[in-house]
């Protein structure tokens, strides 16, 4: 309120027509931190942040007070909060597997090409010379996202790997604007729910027990990565088919003690020669 009635004072020494605009430049506060709003005395955003996506904010995780509660159990509460709240950040890279055969009609058959190899082993080489202390190495249980991890691995040998087969490729919801290609409404309806699963289990803040920063490299597939990208910016989840990914490319999302989600990189393939860069 002090910086409010201050800017107040500005406003009525500089004219009223400069007035409007630092007035709509006001301080406003919410979930206790203080943001500065537009410059609008009436914003409103079209969607709100949902503070909560993850249900580990925690005012979620801790007994709500009671009406005619007491100062002490109030301060009991607050002290609850502060342990429940995270000071970790995480950051998860997601990899899209590199280029395979797509003559294969089963799993098995759909391996890393040549040059899907050599783009693995470009990402591999990026992700080492990043010089960043990663957590652990993830992927999909389908061959082109085993090989691509093995490359991956072979640059960072010290990393535990673990296989998670939510993390397979899929449909994750239909797209919207629909596309041209039909889609029996099975695949989405057995699909979908998988790749939530997985979105659920890799994406939420920090444990309280986390006190170091964490990186974990995720390699999955390009409509599993889209999906989740537009899960965690809490976008449309139906706009995943408007991004397009490279093979190896990294997509990288950070998730703060806060909750609040930013992208970092999406579908970065710039240390992959031109000329060895392929979508399909």
């Amino acid at each position: 309120m002090v910086v409010y009635k201050h800017m107040l004072n500005i406003a009525k020494g500089i004219g009223t027509a400069t007035a409007t605009g630092i007035l709509g430049y006001a301080v406003w506060s919410r979930e206790g931190t203080v943001l500065n709003a537009s410059w609008t005395t009436n914003f409103e955003p079209s969607v709100r942040w949902e503070h909560n996506w993850d249900r580990r904010d925690p005012e979620s995780l801790v007994k709500p007070l009671k009406s005619n509660s007491s100062e002490k159990e109030t301060k009991n509460r607050e002290n609850e909060l502060e342990k429940q709240r995270p000071t970790a950040t995480r950051h998860l890279l997601l990899i899209r597997h590199g280029q395979y055969n797509l003559d294969g009609k089963e799993d098995s058959e759909r391996y890393l090409t040549k040059l899907g190899k050599k783009q693995a082993d470009y990402c591999g080489k990026r992700l080492k010379e990043a010089d960043i202390e990663y957590t652990k190495l993830i992927s999909s249980t389908m061959t082109r996202a085993v090989e691509t991890a093995a490359i991956i691995h072979k640059h960072l040998p010290q990393l535990t790997w673990e296989k998670e087969p939510n993390l397979c490729e899929g449909a994750p919801i239909p797209p919207e604007p629909p596309v041209g290609h039909w889609k029996p409404e099975q695949f989405f309806f057995q699909d979908g729910p998988r790749i939530e699963t997985a979105f659920r289990k890799l994406f939420h803040r920090a444990e309280v027990e986390q006190k170091k920063d964490s990186y974990e490299i995720v390699v999955c597939h390009a409509n599993v990565i889209r999906y989740f990208v537009c899960r965690a910016l809490q976008f449309p989840p139906e706009a995943w088919l408007r991004i397009s990914l490279d093979h190896a490319s990294i997509t990288w999302v950070t998730i703060r003690p806060s909750g609040r989600v930013s992208i970092r990189r999406l579908g970065d393939s710039g240390f992959i020669p031109a000329k060895e860069v392929t979508a399909s």
